[in-house]
């Protein structure tokens, strides 16, 4: 009965890294939404600095690619 309760044990292991990885997960992207890593002032310091003056569009288009990868 003792592998029994090693095998208990193991599956309690798995089960509960598979749940905490996906309610980990769901919570980092909720905050990501909330709170997105850059927004439109930081690419224009971020342009400015490097010696190019955004406009508009180029704000936008940047935007839009770090939205896609989040």
């Amino acid at each position: 009965m003792m592998w029994l309760d090693i095998l208990q044990v193991f599956l309690g292991f798995i089960v509960g890294g598979v749940v905490g990885f996906f309610v980990s997960r769901k919570l980092m992207t909720k905050y990501l939404k909330q709170n997105p890593p850059i927004n439109e002032d930081m690419i224009r310091t971020l342009m400015s600095g490097m010696g190019r003056k955004p406009n508009e569009k180029q704000v936008k288009q940047m935007m839009k690619q770090m939205q896609k990868y989040m």
